[in-house]
């Protein structure tokens, strides 16, 4: 064998290795439940690793009874901030948990065709 050449069986079971690490991963991402609120903790979203919402929850507090059309697109404009801190909380999980893992089909002692 040339110093050149590639060792097939070890490019297999690195990409084996990789596979099921990025299974565990994306198991792990499943998972967990991160949260993202807005106003103060009047709004609560929950998201899984994968962004998926689970759980969103208003607070009493957030209602006015006196003036419900500017509850109403309070809490709207509240619902979509917690989310949106909820989804950002879960791509910073993805990347902390499948970063490592991208960089690695690159960046390791080979590299697949494609990435």
């Amino acid at each position: 064998m040339n110093p050149g050449d590639v060792n097939l069986q070890q490019l297999l079971e690195q990409a084996q290795l990789m596979q099921q690490q990025l299974a565990t991963a994306q198991q792990e991402l499943n998972d967990a439940e991160v949260e993202g609120t807005a106003g103060g903790g009047l709004v609560v979203a929950t998201v899984n690793g994968s962004g998926e919402l689970l759980e969103l929850k208003i607070s009493p507090k957030a209602i006015d009874p006196g003036d419900p059309q500017e509850t109403a697109d309070t809490i709207a404009d509240l619902v979509i901030a917690a989310v949106r801190d909820a989804v950002r909380a879960a791509a910073d999980l993805q990347q902390e948990k499948l970063g490592p893992l991208a960089q690695g089909l690159g960046g390791g002692g080979f590299q697949l065709p494609g990435f």
